[in-house]
């Protein structure tokens, strides 16, 4: 299916947690928050959250700095 990840075109299916586990390596990687529609995500629920055609995902980091 069609998503849009970080105002980026992706082909991808199945859930937030195989997002994730596709783009960083690990299903539930610290220090990230993720986005879908506009609707944050709880960390929690990532392995439950079915993405669909469509969505659009956004994913941040954070960042420590001065």
């Amino acid at each position: 299916m069609k998503i849009t990840v970080n105002s980026e075109p992706t082909e991808v299916s199945g859930t937030v947690a195989d997002l994730l586990e596709a783009r960083t390596g690990d299903r539930r990687p610290s220090g990230i928050a993720v986005a879908v529609d506009e609707e944050i995500v709880p960390r929690d629920d990532w392995a439950r959250w079915q993405l669909r055609d469509g969505h659009v995902v956004e994913i941040v980091t954070a960042v420590q700095g001065g």
